[in-house]
């Protein structure tokens, strides 16, 4: 294992601290907790949207804290679920007087977290309200078992602009909900990645291997073969999306291309040529297109593809602006 650390114990509190350092007076922690990570100027009157999971996916989960975006972000261990007392905590520091949305992943742990981080809520009458990001559509055919994965930050713009712009709480759900009815994802892994407390890859793949469908902790997919080109998987990837989420003629979509934590950004758009030469025969427009690392594994090679089918309510919410630490759109 060869990685830039101190101690694979000390790796999350580490890089939170250097996180907190780097930008100090834009974030905080809620009650000396490391972990319990906030923005540091909430909005009062404003719906509260929290999120959180494991490191080892930045920007998400905590990367989306901030103007704009979401207020506060429990962090676990690599690829653990934070605490419900950490939710508990982000909420009593980030309520400002209009309830509080838990928008996260759809996976066992988180769900158990966030639950229980609501009793806690409710005996301080704080109201909260639950979303999960479930875009991933290689994890399972039933769409409410699949599990989150980049298309959740198409939940975050949506949530996020609509309670800035000053929804209640019911509104910023109703919209975290448009965007989830309308995000799909696939994705795949070229390599591994190596957990700092493990110290060894988290699966294999042979020299010319790739894993279609590969969860981002390394969950099986659908498939291991051999590498296949950019065409060829962006045709496999789009014709999964289209299948499971048509798309007509005329209708617009948002593209999210994103890196898992070690493709080059150049592959990355050598995947958007193709991706638009695709719609393009069929005559789908492009809205808009995301290029950068959103959702990555550790150092996991490999990208993931979604697609948010577009209305105009939609549409708005994309152009809202957003400033956090680390992702900046106007």
């Amino acid at each position: 294992m060869k990685k830039i650390i101190n101690a694979p114990e000390t790796y999350v509190d580490d890089m939170l601290k250097g996180i907190y350092a780097a930008h100090a007076g834009r974030v905080k922690c809620a009650g000396g907790d490391l972990r319990s990570y906030c923005i540091a100027n909430k909005k009062p009157g404003k719906v509260a949207i929290i999120t959180g999971g494991g490191s080892g996916h930045l920007p998400l989960f905590l990367g989306y804290v901030g103007d704009g975006l979401i207020d506060g972000c429990g962090v676990g261990g690599v690829f653990q679920s934070p605490s419900p007392e950490q939710i508990y905590n982000i909420a009593r520091e980030v309520e400002a007087g209009a309830g509080v949305l838990y928008l996260y992943g759809n996976y066992t742990g988180d769900i158990m977290t966030f639950d229980m981080a609501t009793d806690l809520c409710d005996m301080d009458d704080i109201v909260c309200k639950s979303i999960v990001g479930a875009d991933d559509v290689n994890s399972h055919a039933d769409p409410a078992t699949r599990r989150g994965v980049a298309g959740i930050y198409f939940m975050f713009k949506a949530a996020g602009a609509k309670a800035d712009e000053g929804g209640d709480l019911d509104a910023v759900l109703a919209a975290a909900q448009l965007a989830k009815d309308n995000t799909r994802t696939v994705g795949f892994a070229l390599t591994p990645c190596v957990i700092p407390e493990v110290g060894h890859p988290n699966f294999e793949l042979g020299e010319n291997e790739m894993a279609m469908g590969m969860g981002i902790h390394g969950e099986p997919g659908v498939w291991n073969g051999p590498l296949k080109t950019s065409r060829e998987i962006v045709k496999e990837s789009l014709d999964t999306l289209l299948g499971d989420m048509p798309v007509a003629a005329g209708e617009e979509l948002a593209i999210l291309v994103n890196g898992l934590g070690a493709t080059s950004v150049e592959e990355l758009y050598i995947m958007v040529n193709d991706i638009n030469e695709y719609l393009a025969a069929r005559d789908i427009k492009v809205f808009k297109t995301i290029v950068g690392e959103y959702a990555t594994s550790m150092e996991m090679a490999g990208a993931s593809i979604s697609i948010c089918k577009l209305n105009d309510e939609l549409k708005g919410y994309l152009a809202h602006p957003v400033n956090t630490p680390f992702i900046v759109q106007n």
